[in-house]
């Protein structure tokens, strides 16, 4: 008889299997699961070796799976100066201030998480709040959504922007009526330049900005790419994730989780694609069919390409069939143009790949569905799993096509508006009140069969699970009569588990604890179960079991 290398017992085991929904105890040998029952049931499988853990009647569920997160950058973000949830010029510049004297230098200073309305409600940020802050060195502070950063005047100077720079449609560098930069940048290229200045920091950015690979690296830029990476992996662990669907892509990052891999040190299974921009050629796909041949194990694979369709409502870069209510003459252009973005889709989907493209406007998902049914008209129809990042508004009638055409609608709990990630303004007022029952609905995509997934989307939000499962099942109306679109427990823990196996065509061997799946599971402080709602976020991860070794315990 083979006895378990580990045992959980009193667990109030979530399997996520509607055979068996719930247990009380998990056997586990080598890397898979060999047992799911109660402790009775699994008690012969307990030999002098086998390690015991008891739950006390916490929760047990398989291992998260973050179907939509960017880990490079994430990890180089671990470092920066964190202004999440901070509200107003005090908060911000005594933030910052205190931040200053354990970063010496005149290196670039970098912030994160800053609300559009951290300054003001009108959303006006421009370089010379920054300059009242810092200004003998480079500095620039990106929205929690990354698509906008503002500058100081030093940072705009050395990058080249101060008086402008003409980049390509959907991108810009904002400009003041002085004639010069006024701070703010929307966009990765106008965003670059300043990043530039940072050499780790651009390294970090490149599967999102080019899609390209480092040139000329030193051994020791390479040691120092491999620690943020390592640094990452930890923050996941920490939180319970076993999986992660990287959601920028080049060769460079797979290489780095295949060193670390081999060194013993990976905690997570990941999956990198290649990332396709406007600017470059189809015949560019060959690269995304070499990292799928590469890159096959159940650790680290490939076999996706990635884009972006559009940018975001809150800097009004995002792709709209109507203008913006707060600017009705502007409806934003998209990445690429509609009918070459169908050709696209018809040759990735012709090479056997997936897609999964970022599309928040109306006109952007529209687009996107448009290039995934011109894609199985031209190749007929598979189990292809195309992805749709984001939806967070869409015309009532594209959402039928999405179940008609089995897209996978690839959500993130924490983004709507007032839902623990992002204030109300300005993206309720952006849409405006009449297209705020088409903004995130989740309800009604789950209605027409599509499959869901969840994420984070870190480091634009919290990479933690537990208060994405919180704003999923606590989603609160912006206005009386509006659809409720909250999820039930079951629903919100699929989406973090089994939403993500299937996303990545994994669905029989993770996401779920079953005798023979992959032995990832993630052990909560408490019984998610009994817990009010209301305080999912404040549960902790209590173990993080991957591939059958426990790789992080509070």
């Amino acid at each position: 008889m083979a006895f378990a290398d580990l045992l959980i017992i009193n667990a109030n085991v979530m399997t996520v299997d509607t055979a068996r929904p719930r247990a009380r105890a998990v056997a586990v040998a080598g890397n898979r699961i060999l047992a799911v029952g109660d402790a009775a049931e699994l008690a012969a499988l307990r030999g002098a070796g086998t390690r015991v853990i008891d739950a006390q009647g916490a929760a047990l569920l398989p291992g998260f799976n973050d179907s939509h997160i960017h880990i490079f950058g994430g990890g180089f973000e671990l470092s920066g100066i964190d202004l999440a949830g901070l509200s107003g010029r005090a908060a911000f510049e005594n933030a910052v201030r205190s931040q200053l004297g354990k970063r010496p230098g005149k290196g670039l200073l970098i912030a994160n998480g800053a609300d559009y309305t951290i300054l003001n409600a009108e959303a006006v940020i421009t370089r010379h709040d920054l300059d009242a802050v810092v200004s003998d060195r480079p500095f620039i502070m990106f929205a929690p959504d990354h698509h906008t950063a503002w500058a100081n005047t030093m940072a705009l100077e050395m990058g080249g922007l101060l008086k402008g720079k003409v980049v390509n449609p959907g991108n810009e560098v904002v400009m003041a009526a002085d004639g010069l930069a006024s701070g703010e940048l929307r966009e990765a290229e106008a965003i670059s330049p300043v990043m530039a200045l940072n050499p780790a920091a651009e390294r970090t950015r490149l599967g999102l900005t080019t899609g390209g690979e480092p040139e000329n690296l030193s051994a020791a830029d390479r040691a120092v790419d491999r620690q943020i990476m390592r640094d990452g992996l930890k923050h996941l662990a920490r939180h319970g994730i076993t999986s992660f669907h990287n959601m920028d892509g080049n060769l460079y990052q797979l290489e780095l989780l295949d060193e670390i891999d081999q060194e013993g040190g990976l905690t997570a299974r990941g999956r990198v694609p290649m990332h396709f921009l406007p600017f470059m050629d189809i015949s560019e796909l060959d690269k995304a069919e070499e990292m799928a041949r590469r890159y096959t194990s159940n650790r680290l694979s490939s076999g996706h390409v990635k884009m972006f369709m559009d940018g975001v409502i809150d800097s009004e870069t995002a792709f709209m069939l109507q203008g913006y209510a707060s600017r009705p003459d502007w409806r934003s252009d998209p990445l690429f143009d509609v009918e070459r973005f169908k050709d696209i889709c018809v040759d990735i989907d012709r090479r056997g790949l997936q897609i999964a493209v970022h599309a928040i406007g109306d006109a952007a998902v529209r687009a996107t569905i448009d290039g995934y049914e011109a894609a199985r008209k031209a190749n007929g129809a598979r189990d292809s799993r195309h992805r749709i990042e984001h939806i967070e508004l869409i015309d009532p009638t594209d959402v039928p096509r999405i179940g008609e055409l089995d897209i996978l609608a690839s959500m993130q709990p924490l983004h709507p508006p007032g839902n623990l990630c992002f204030p109300l303004q300005p993206f309720l007022d952006n849409i405006g009140e009449a297209r705020w029952k088409d903004a995130f609905p989740w309800n009604d995509i789950r209605d027409t069969g599509a499959a869901i997934a969840f994420s984070s989307d870190w480091p634009v939000c919290p990479v933690d699970p537990l208060p994405g499962i919180q704003a999923a099942v606590t989603r609160k109306l912006w206005k009386a009569g509006l659809r409720d679109h909250r999820q039930t427990l079951d629903q919100a823990i699929a989406g973090f588990t089994a939403g993500g196996a299937y996303a990545e065509f994994a669905e029989n061997e993770k996401g779920k604890i079953t005798e023979g799946f992959l032995a990832d599971l993630v052990l909560l402080s408490d019984n998610i179960e009994t817990i009010d709602p209301e305080g999912i976020r404040e549960m902790t991860v209590a173990a993080t079991i991957f591939d059958g070794k426990v790789v992080y315990e509070a």
